[in-house]
């Protein structure tokens, strides 16, 4: 097992990677391990456990801008944040339930490195577009730091949009500043019942098109839909569609959206708490959740893939995976992220998911699947060899000895 370093503050950061420099050593970099399974199994001689760089370091509620050490748990910048109106608008989700982990224990920085999003992501995007500013050390043993504390901040090259998504193989972020939001007065869920995808995806589209300012919309076939404890006992397809406001706003706006929404099928409204438990199961992917009390069932390994295209080949590259094995399925953002679930196969169904997405365009991210699966595939989408070219160049600029999180995404970088 790879020993474990657990500095105290940032300098303790540096120093660890220096000395890993020094003896040719490698490192996981790791907050509280919540998304330690995504990625290629790691191979390094020590874990770099950031767990102890917690705390707020600034909030500035008025200036909608807030800082915090990179270990700190989401759950706590959630909660302070919740105590003043506001939120994180890009609705990060809690990856325990699919991983078989502890719920609430994901960190800033974890959210941050792997651009976590949610079902707002149509409207308000992802991590990186609420990500203003850090400290890091990179793979050379230096820190650093790149943008700031302001929302209008145009200084030097953005390596905010770089750092994110890049889960941990360019730095390790030690301190990082956020824009967060004022949170929604109310909200409402409008439900479609009984459609097919291809028919619910059309539904989605003309909602998103409207004036009616849409906050979420996701598609869950029959079946899948029982599997969400949220006011929605379906036997049925339901196509869920958010508002978020203001009471008169929403209220207003929930008329024109049944309006439209009418000649597609039945509608169904879903209250304020309905409606958050609902797309907290969405965001979370609770119908995939992985059943740690039955480990015979070994559901924690079964392949679940995040495949995201343009919402209108939604439906037909599902029916393609579907065709051809075993799969379960849901829709989020009109249509654009599917999650899929596939029974037991060799290779987790990359070859048949990879088949799917090359033909109806967009990306695959294999996120659950046994370890020696996670090792012999491609669980990022595969780069043509100028994107390799390109992401080795960056590895190489920030980490050129391989320091960090090596192999995560792909191998050899």
């Amino acid at each position: 097992m790879a020993d474990t370093v657990r500095p105290r503050d940032a300098k303790d950061v540096e120093a660890a990677v220096q000395w890993a420099l020094a003896d040719g050593k490698t490192a996981e970099i790791v907050g509280h391990g919540s998304k330690r399974a995504i990625g290629r199994p790691a191979q390094t001689d020590l874990t770099l456990d950031l767990c102890a760089l917690t705390g707020v370091t600034l909030y500035e509620p008025e200036e909608l801008v807030l800082s915090a050490k990179a270990g700190t748990p989401l759950a706590e910048i959630e909660a302070l944040l919740a105590a003043n109106g506001q939120q994180l608008s890009f609705e990060p989700m809690d990856y325990a339930g699919i991983l078989g982990g502890v719920a609430g224990r994901g960190t800033i920085g974890g959210v941050l490195a792997a651009n976590v999003s949610g079902p707002r992501r149509i409207k308000a995007g992802a991590a990186r577009d609420h990500f203003l500013g850090f400290y890091a050390v990179s793979g050379r043993g230096e820190t650093f730091k790149s943008g700031g504390r302001v929302v209008k901040n145009v200084t030097g090259y953005d390596l905010c949009k770089l750092i994110a998504g890049s889960w941990g193989t360019l730095a390790a972020m030690t301190e990082v500043t956020i824009k967060v939001l004022p949170r929604p007065e109310t909200e409402q869920t409008l439900l479609v019942r009984g459609l097919e995808p291809a028919r619910a995806i059309e539904a989605m589209t003309s909602a998103m098109g409207s004036s009616c300012d849409v906050s979420g919309a996701a598609h869950l076939p029959a079946g899948v839909a029982l599997r969400v404890e949220a006011g929605v006992v379906a036997a049925d397809a339901v196509t869920a569609l958010r508002l978020e406001g203001f009471s008169p706003s929403v209220a207003e706006r929930k008329r024109m959206l049944e309006a439209l929404m009418k000649p597609f099928g039945e509608l169904a409204t879903l209250e304020a708490p309905d409606s958050r438990a609902l797309w907290t199961a969405v965001r979370d992917v609770a119908p995939f959740a992985a059943d740690r009390s039955n480990r015979s069932a070994r559901q924690d390994e079964q392949p679940l893939w995040r495949i995201s295209t343009a919402p209108s080949r939604g439906a037909e590259l599902a029916a393609m995976i579907a065709s051809a094995a075993q799969a379960q399925m849901f829709y989020d953002w009109a249509g654009g992220l599917i999650w899929v679930a596939l029974g037991a196969c060799d290779d987790a169904g990359a070859a048949l998911v990879r088949r799917a997405v090359a033909a109806a365009g967009g990306h695959a991210t294999l996120i659950r699947a046994p370890a020696s699966a996670r090792a012999a595939i491609d669980l990022f989408a595969p780069q043509d060899a100028a994107a390799a070219a390109l992401t080795k160049r960056v590895k190489e600029s920030f980490d050129p000895r391989g320091v960090l999180n090596p192999g995560r995404m792909w191998a050899g970088v």
